[in-house]
């Protein structure tokens, strides 16, 4: 038999081939749940950000074609992500819905004023940016006056800043924990092969002979176990979405698809490098010591 048969990593045993395969792809798959958390966390807070509403009450004098022109203004602004009019009649409708009744028979006539509601971008969805904004806004003729619901805003930010840090340090923990989980399934697999490594170093093989084809077989099986991390996130997502159908304005697809590029790249290098340092190790100990 020679070398490359006694040396190749084929010689193991299907059990231990499945186990790293299987550890590998649960630690990746955690990893990924992890990202998809982020992604979610990211997206609703952008969704959030940018549905806080700035209600600009127009002067009743002002007619329906100036306003209409402040509203094109309005959404030239670069804080300003939407608008929507909301005209005298429209806003008696939809105070008529939330009352159940007829408020204009009992007054006689609609004392509601035209307003158009302002939609900011998420980076200006906040405190020091919606100031200036209204400031430069009230400046105009056509404005009463800016409604909206400051302590509103300051809570969902500081909310949203308390869970990112949170998030965020969970993630740096896991993705340690991930990388130590998997170098020690490697490490065990490659223990069982020790005497193997030391017996083809005492036969004249090279240290890079010997290391390569374990490599190789650890970066196969860390891509295999992320590409089936990848397919259980991607059930995970399905059957997400069929729970709670109200998740998809939260998906983002091209943000999904670096999260799996990421898993892959993870479980690649993270086993290449641990099988890697593993074999080293068992190059550079002493025979004597293959049996502790």
């Amino acid at each position: 038999m020679s070398i490359i048969d006694q040396g190749s990593p084929r010689k193991k045993t299907k059990s231990v081939y499945i186990s790293t395969v299987i550890s590998i792809a649960l630690v990746l798959l955690m990893t990924g749940l992890l990202g998809l958390i982020l992604v979610h966390a990211k997206n609703l807070s952008k969704y959030v950000k940018e549905n806080i509403v700035l209600n600009i009450i127009v002067n009743d004098n002002v007619n329906e074609g100036d306003v209409l022109s402040l509203q094109k203004d309005l959404e030239k602004d670069p804080y300003v992500l939407r608008t929507e009019y909301v005209s005298k009649e429209l806003a008696a409708k939809n105070l008529k819905e939330d009352l159940g009744e007829d408020f204009i028979e009992y007054l006689g006539t609609n004392p509601l004023l035209p307003s158009i509601d302002v939609y900011l971008k998420e980076q200006y969805a906040n405190a020091d940016s919606i100031q200036p904004f209204i400031d430069k806004i009230t400046k105009s003729s056509k404005v009463k006056e800016v409604v909206y619901q400051e302590s509103l805003i300051d809570m969902v930010n500081k909310n949203i800043r308390v869970i990112s840090i949170v998030v965020l340090a969970f993630a740096a923990i896991l993705l340690i924990i991930a990388v130590a989980l998997i170098n020690n399934t490697i490490r065990l697999a490659i223990y069982s092969q020790r005497f193997l490594i030391k017996s083809m170093q005492l036969i004249g093989a090279t240290k890079n002979f010997i290391r390569r084809p374990y490599i190789i077989y650890g970066i196969i099986h860390g891509l295999i176990g992320a590409l089936v991390a990848i397919l259980l996130l991607i059930f995970t997502l399905n059957f997400a979405q069929k729970q709670i159908p109200e998740i998809v304005f939260l998906q983002s697809w091209s943000e999904f698809v670096l999260i799996f590029l990421v898993v892959v790249i993870l479980g690649i290098l993270i086993s290449g490098i641990s099988t890697y340092f593993a074999v080293t190790k068992y190059l550079k100990a002493k025979s004597h010591s293959l049996y502790r």
